[in-house]
């Protein structure tokens, strides 16, 4: 049992908002899992490509960044939030900065990429997690957030959500999927990384793979509905988009809200009830094979 949630704002108005939104509906599934805790934050386009990196502590990533620094002949804008921080690099260069890091720093991971989204998560209630990297203040235009109960692998800050296996592409899961030893093979073969035994990185590499191949988030799911096999509620961010899937069965729970302002997803109707406007919210239950997805360029 994990809980899930997710806005998009359909219009700016609110994104200075997000982030304190998205912390109040992220602790209220604090009993749906207390174990670890994680969210996306979709803000300002960088100018290159924001690599989000997890280090045993801010002093050990600051002086990583200075050994990289000094071995590129280069300085890079890097904001530190606790154990993470959000480095910014060409576009051309994130390929060999991702390289040096795993040869020259393996204690450091990278969380996610992107030229929007940066991605922070850790151990700890979904309250504490957030204060750590201060959610409340964050801004921008859609967001999606996880709080898990570890029940099928070791409560560590890997296996926390959200996983990203593409740029600016990354997932949540609620529920577990029997297929993916067997699809995380096919997809090493198609050239895709993994970094846990996770079966929701599997998803989100399965996203990733089906988008780079040319298909959009809404023709990948539609796609998952075949390939993946288990039960599971995935809510899955890109660079614009946000979208929603249940598998046919649907038995994990799930509630949507829509107003003119936004879409917000909660695993229970209670992590809505803070949001601006409510009590005028369309509020449905998402059904089950059926692909929502919201785009906002």
């Amino acid at each position: 049992m994990c809980g899930i949630v997710g806005l998009f704002l359909k219009t700016p108005s609110l994104e200075p908002q997000l982030g304190a939104l998205l912390s109040t509906m992220l602790e209220t599934m604090t009993d749906r899992g207390p174990d670890s805790a994680g969210f996306a934050v979709y803000g300002d386009t960088a100018a290159g490509v924001k690599l989000t990196l997890r280090g045993p502590d801010a002093g050990a990533l600051r002086t990583v960044v200075a050994r990289l620094e000094a071995a590129t002949g280069r300085s890079y804008a890097a904001a530190a939030r606790d154990t993470h921080t959000v480095l910014t690099v060409e576009a051309a260069a994130t390929e060999a900065v991702r390289a040096w890091l795993a040869d020259n720093a393996p204690d450091v991971d990278v969380v996610s990429a992107g030229r929007r989204m940066e991605i922070y998560k850790e151990v700890g209630l979904p309250a504490a997690v957030a204060d750590r990297f201060d959610l409340a203040g964050m801004a921008g235009s859609h967001g999606i957030g996880h709080t898990r109960m570890a029940t099928e692998s070791a409560v560590t800050t890997n296996g926390a959500h959200p996983f990203s296996t593409g740029l600016d592409e990354c997932l949540v899961h609620n529920g577990s999927l029997s297929n993916h030893n067997d699809l995380r093979r096919r997809l090493r073969r198609e050239g895709m990384h993994f970094a846990t035994s996770n079966d929701t990185e599997v998803a989100a590499g399965y996203l990733s793979w089906r988008m780079r191949a040319g298909a959009s988030l809404e023709q990948a799911l539609r796609a998952s509905l075949t390939d993946l096999d288990g039960f599971f509620t995935f809510v899955v961010g890109t660079r614009t988009g946000f979208a929603v899937l249940r598998d046919p069965i649907a038995c994990k729970p799930a509630v949507m809200a829509e107003t003119d302002a936004y879409v917000a997803f909660g695993s229970e109707y209670r992590a809505l009830v803070g949001l601006p406007r409510i009590e005028s919210a369309r509020v449905f239950e998402p059904e089950p094979a059926k692909v929502y997805a919201w785009e906002r360029h």
